[in-house]
């Protein structure tokens, strides 16, 4: 094999370590009900934080509530997953790679 291939596929795969490690550390928020329903997760989609304000359970309605936690949940994990498309997507040119995104 060219030696310069296998450098480049090493500079390669610690890009992609690095950038593998900030998004364990990077977070986004997802919201629903106006912001009412808060839901903080990192670029793995790990949940770190949910917050419900208080204005959320006035209605007693247990099902809307259950709605918009689930809202926000998938809020976040779209911002997360655009968020790590976007960083892996710099490193590897725009080639989708099987099992990176």
């Amino acid at each position: 094999m060219n030696k310069n291939f296998i450098r480049q596929a090493q500079e390669l795969q610690a890009r992609m370590a690095r950038v593998q490690q900030e998004l364990e550390e990077a977070t986004v928020e997802g919201t629903a009900g106006g912001g009412v329903i808060k839901i903080t997760m990192t670029g793995h989609q790990k949940v770190l934080q949910v917050t419900i304000s208080p204005e959320a359970l006035e209605g007693g309605d247990v099902e809307m509530l259950q709605d918009l936690v689930l809202a926000a949940i998938n809020d976040a994990s779209e911002k997360a997953q655009q968020m790590a498309s976007s960083r892996m997507g710099a490193i590897t040119g725009g080639m989708k790679i099987p099992g990176l995104m």
